[in-house]
């Protein structure tokens, strides 16, 4: 697979580009609905995707390699898929041919998001822990 063919898996829901934070007692990886620093929520798109990773320092640049040991990525993410060998969700931009069928169906977090990790603090953030980024949405199962 090129780097684009691989770039193309990016459905852009966003869900990976949330804080999340480790539960230190059991290791468990919890979603927030805080954004990363770079994150535009109404695009859901990073705001400078080519320098993320020297500007944020714990941005993880997904290969196929890393995704493989990526236990924190959304199940419904298309990496994911890819790397369990399933198919890509009927929302992804690759099967419907739409860039906005995964907001239609709801999978990205336009309109979940409640502030940028600059605007919190950790304990703002611990509040702000939420289930739904690790789950399929009821009608697309």
């Amino acid at each position: 697979m090129t780097e684009a063919q691989w770039e193309s898996l990016c459905d852009g829901c966003g869900r990976c580009c949330l804080v999340k934070l480790e539960d230190e007692d059991n290791g468990k990886i919890l979603y927030t609905d805080v954004g990363c620093t770079l994150f535009d929520a109404d695009t859901c798109k990073c705001s400078d995707y080519t320098n993320r990773q020297k500007k944020v320092n714990d941005c993880v640049r997904l290969t196929p390699d890393t995704v493989r040991n990526l236990g924190w990525l959304p199940k419904t993410c298309a990496y994911r898929l890819v790397a369990e060998g399933k198919s890509l969700a009927p929302w992804h931009r690759l099967i419907s041919g739409s860039e906005t069928s995964v907001h239609e169906a709801g999978i990205s977090v336009r309109g979940r998001i409640s502030g940028s990790e600059d605007d919190t603090s950790i304990e703002d953030q611990i509040s702000r822990i939420v289930s739904w980024p690790n789950q399929w949405p009821k009608k697309s199962k």
